[in-house]
């Protein structure tokens, strides 16, 4: 049977389709005035203003871009830092988390309190630094993938989720015999999809779009990821003729490509690929991101 709404609930219905259509709009038409003006004719992408669709079209922008030598190697390396990232991220922390939510675990408070603590008050930049150094991880692959792979929030995240898990599957399995290994990777592990993917897509973009920790940790520019690139591809404003092949430079002089078509495409470039990774996990996600809101 249907229910028949009150004027109330119809006007807040109204008002808020307009809310998330005004949020939707302001998300989306900034990325369709990139991609719209990476494909523009050069010419007309120096007239300024908003693009709503591309004015001409040509490809120029991201032919330049792709014949940077550094682009493919740091779309390499930033896959190398994101899997590697991802993959500890979620190991650590849940490996973290676990214990947090078995009953009777006498460090529970001790430990949750001192998570708690590193939420508010951190080392800074410099002692950090000094701490990378020491550990012998600058300019290394692996300053790009174990540090602050353990974050207190997500730790909380994922002991909550452990917990709504019913504990009479662990006593069960641990009454026939299972190690607490056993039960978190064939047991907890499993129903923990939602969580994970969640997790995981976080830590996926965060470091996705990570440009300050190889900024400040990377010193050899083939190690650098491919948000450096961009940064360098955005920063460039005048894109010294001397750095450009004679093609490219024959194109900038007959405004065929301009420096806006090269950074629009480049923003593309780099942007469009994790665009195309959420749909695959956007059911787990929409799971896990109401963990701990709802208790029954």
């Amino acid at each position: 049977m249907k229910i028949k709404k009150t004027r109330g609930e119809q006007i807040f219905d109204v008002v808020n389709v307009i809310i998330m259509a005004l949020v939707a709009a302001i998300m989306i038409l900034p990325m369709i005035h990139v991609f719209s003006v990476s494909f523009s004719e050069g010419s007309e992408s120096l007239k300024g203003g908003f693009f709503f669709y591309p004015h001409g079209f040509n490809t120029n922008g991201y032919e330049t871009v792709f014949k940077d030598p550094l682009l493919l190697r740091s779309y390499g390396n930033t896959i190398i830092y994101v899997i590697g990232n991802t993959v500890c991220t979620l190991l650590f922390t849940s490996l973290t988390a676990y214990p947090l939510s078995v009953p009777g675990f006498r460090l529970k408070v001790p430990v949750t309190i001192f998570l708690t603590i590193t939420m508010f008050i951190s080392g800074g930049t410099i002692p950090t630094y000094m701490l990378m150094r020491k550990l012998h991880l600058i300019n290394t692959v692996w300053v790009m993938m174990i540090p602050f792979c353990v974050g207190a929030y997500n730790v909380i995240l994922f002991r909550t989720f452990f917990t709504g898990i019913p504990a009479a599957l662990r006593e069960a399995a641990i009454i026939d015999g299972a190690s607490e290994f056993t039960v978190l990777f064939k047991m907890i592990f499993p129903l923990s999809k939602a969580i994970f993917a969640t997790i995981g897509l976080f830590t996926l973009v965060g470091k996705w779009n990570d440009w300050f920790s190889a900024l400040i940790y990377l010193n050899n520019e083939s190690m650098y990821p491919l948000q450096m690139i961009l940064r360098k591809i955005l920063f460039n404003t005048d894109l010294s003729m001397k750095e450009l092949d004679p093609a490219t430079r024959a194109m900038f002089i007959n405004n065929e490509v301009t420096a806006q078509n090269i950074k629009m495409a480049a923003i593309v470039v780099t942007t469009v690929p994790i665009l195309c990774i959420y749909p695959f996990i956007q059911k787990y996600f929409v799971k896990g991101v109401f963990v701990g809101t709802i208790k029954g």
